[in-house]
């Protein structure tokens, strides 16, 4: 389904016979370079397993004065989310959308602290499609979005205003921004040259309530051979955004009282966000193999009750994984 490759083809033909390229086929011909398209063929399937998991450590910052009477005190914790996702496309378009039918195979929730269930294992079982350009770039989110708010109603108590902690924030990681690497290059025509970067945003999961994002610079680093085809080896480095794009999910809205240890806290500002990260994106096959991202943030909040001389501070370290399963 590699159109881009046919257009390159096509032009360096008609150079070769003597006809001089229009301004807009000197572009598409630009820097020879590895061409990263994303590529379905018809009846197969590929699983994922997506893994997001992060230690959260809230230290209680007393100022000197405070410190006489108590010792800063350390609370740690922990939550991860595991989901395998099924994609077979159900109607193909070389040369425009492939509709790709995700189907939720399993979801697995755990926490050293807090609620046992959470509202995203209502995710198992559940297929949505997702309308997808040969770049990779998803044009048609609709029916996760709706899934995704559906999700989000079951993270509240019955009849209430009250919401439990819940990890829909890392489905809209792995799910919404499926093969960003590839489709977020500014000019996918024109291939892409070894040490070139590339500018993206990706979404920052937190167990808290928070609408942010991170600024990625991707690279690509190396072409090297793998078991079923040449393997892009695309690094990744994250810094905290300013703001978050306005289209990306909202699973819940309007006032409601979060539930846990975190609905003891207000004010939420992002101190630092560090992080980086690694793809292995198959060139032959116009697939992702893997990967995988880390970053540490750093927060400071505020108590919902004031405490004088307490000032808390939250570090996550955050992981999030994706490796391509076997047949």
């Amino acid at each position: 389904m590699k159109v881009t490759l046919l257009i390159l083809t096509a032009l360096v033909l008609s150079i070769l016979a003597g006809c001089k390229p229009t301004a807009g086929e000197e572009e598409l011909l630009g820097e020879p370079g590895e061409l990263l398209t994303v590529d379905f063929q018809a009846g197969q399937t590929l699983r994922y397993k997506f893994v997001s998991g992060r230690e959260i450590t809230v230290d209680w910052d007393t100022t000197a004065k405070a410190s006489r009477s108590r010792r800063p005190v350390s609370d740690k914790s922990s939550e991860s989310l595991e989901i395998i996702m099924a994609y077979t496309p159900i109607e193909i378009d070389p040369y425009g959308l492939t509709t790709v039918k995700a189907v939720c195979e399993s979801v697995k929730v755990a926490r050293s602290k807090g609620p046992g269930r959470d509202a995203v294992e209502s995710l198992a079982g559940r297929t949505f499609t997702l309308a997808v350009g040969p770049t990779g770039k998803i044009e048609d989110y609709s029916q996760l979005d709706e899934l995704l708010k559906e999700i989000g109603k079951k993270a509240f108590r019955a009849n209430t205003d009250i919401k439990e902690p819940d990890m829909i924030g890392d489905v809209v990681a792995t799910q919404w921004f499926l093969w960003d690497a590839v489709s977020s290059l500014k000019k996918p025509s024109q291939g892409l040259a070894v040490g070139q970067s590339w500018k993206s945003k990706l979404s920052v999961p937190t167990p808290m309530v928070m609408r942010k994002a991170r600024d990625v610079t991707y690279r690509l680093d190396e072409i090297r051979p793998g078991e079923k085809g040449r393997l892009a080896v695309i690094s990744s480095s994250y810094e905290i955004a300013d703001s978050a794009p306005r289209e990306w999910p909202i699973p819940y809205s309007g006032t409601f009282q979060v539930a846990g240890a975190f609905g003891f806290y207000r004010n939420y500002q992002v101190l630092s966000l560090q992080g980086r990260g690694e793809e292995l994106f198959n060139l032959d096959a116009g697939r992702t193999e893997q990967y995988k991202q880390q970053y540490e943030m750093q927060l400071k909040t505020s108590l919902l009750i004031p405490l004088p001389g307490v000032n808390p501070k939250i570090t996550i370290k955050q992981n999030l994984t994706m490796n391509l399963l076997e047949d």
